[in-house]
């Protein structure tokens, strides 16, 4: 149940259900009113922010001493 909890409080993961689901909306809906191409840049931010949230994440957790 925490693992549940943990993943649907997950920015990382809410990022890529809502580039999938423009994916699947792309796809099934070809009267959406926006093009491939604009989808694919909402796509492709999405993509950078959870790479960078997930360097963020990991970088935090590092105990680096100099």
């Amino acid at each position: 149940m925490d693992k549940f909890k943990f993943l649907f409080g997950s920015r990382k993961f809410w990022a890529a259900l809502v580039g999938l689901a423009m994916v699947f909306v792309n796809h099934y809906l070809p009267n959406f009113p926006l093009s491939e191409e604009q989808i694919l840049a909402v796509v492709l931010v999405l993509v950078s922010y959870i790479l960078g949230t997930a360097l963020e994440d990991g970088l935090s957790r590092m105990n680096i001493k100099k």
